[in-house]
């Protein structure tokens, strides 16, 4: 579920790495004051892209300092101030991982003692924002209720997932939220929910886990899969590119969008030809 969402880095200026950087930095900072210091280790690139994308989209300013860290205690850098929608974007953080330790250990994979690590981050964030944390609660019941019922469609398999993300992105535009961003939003969790899905075939296959496109296809791997499929599954993807870009196109942004754009029309599209010709992930460095 977590680090497909990535920015094009031969593509990216380098006055949205450093922006890319603070958000990253500010987060963490965010993600120790909502949830507590043990929960910044969970600090995740995509919730990173939600800071700079939701920045943008709501007009709040991202004021940037030098400052201090506990990794970098000796040398300052730039980092993003943590105002309120860092904090709870921290919570989000920390809740969003926690529920995907969570369908790790009911698919049999380890995770139990990293769950446990996030308890308490996850209660803290549960009493400060009851609101985001019950949204996020129904719809992981929901997909999991989904999953039970093993649909072979991959459309029916992705609805939870792709409506919690747009119900995200209502909860924290509130009033500046529309169509066009709905369908920005829908897409995005539609294609994180797939693309994680296409990534895990061969390891759903073996532990015998549900996976939609195995499901509605049946082939042996992944790379089978792609033989017989790819071309469908290409279009499957396209068609949510196509969503995403005109979702973006009627945003309304107030700052500058460049970081936002390298990440959806550039880092997406890219992730998704990593995963669908079976490419091993770049390494995003974010530091300086």
């Amino acid at each position: 579920m977590f680090g497909y969402v990535r920015y094009d880095i031969p593509n990216l200026f380098v006055k949205d790495l450093m922006l890319y950087k603070a958000l990253y930095c500010g987060l963490c900072k965010g993600i120790g004051k909502a949830c507590g210091q043990a929960a910044r280790v969970g600090l995740t690139y995509d919730v990173t892209f939600l800071s700079a994308l939701l920045h943008n989209m709501t007009g709040t300013d991202v004021v940037i300092e030098k400052k201090n860290c506990f990794e970098h205690a000796i040398r300052k850098r730039p980092i993003a101030a943590a105002d309120e929608l860092t904090l709870e974007l921290g919570a989000l953080n920390t809740v969003l991982l926690y529920y995907k330790l969570t369908d790790d250990v009911s698919d049999g994979e380890r995770g139990r003692g990293k769950r446990l690590w996030f308890r308490r981050g996850f209660r803290r964030a549960q009493k400060k924002y009851p609101e985001l944390v019950a949204l996020v609660q129904r719809y992981m019941k929901e997909q999991a209720a989904a999953e039970k019922e093993k649909p072979a469609s991959v459309d029916r398999a992705a609805e939870p997932s792709a409506c919690m993300m747009r119900d995200l992105s209502r909860h924290f535009l509130k009033e500046k939220a529309d169509e066009a961003s709905d369908e920005l939003f829908y897409a995005l969790g539609k294609w994180i929910y797939l693309i994680d899905a296409l990534d895990d075939y061969d390891k759903d296959r073996k532990k015998g886990n549900y996976n939609p496109f195995a499901e509605s296809c049946g082939a042996k791997s992944r790379e089978a899969l792609m033989k017989e499929q790819g071309e469908d599954i290409g279009f499957l993807f396209d068609t949510l590119f196509y969503s995403m870009r005109e979702g973006l196109a009627g945003v309304r942004f107030a700052f500058n969008r460049d970081l936002t754009d390298n990440v959806i029309l550039r880092g997406i599209p890219l992730e998704t030809q990593r995963v669908m010709t079976g490419g091993k992930p770049e390494k995003m460095t974010v530091k300086i």
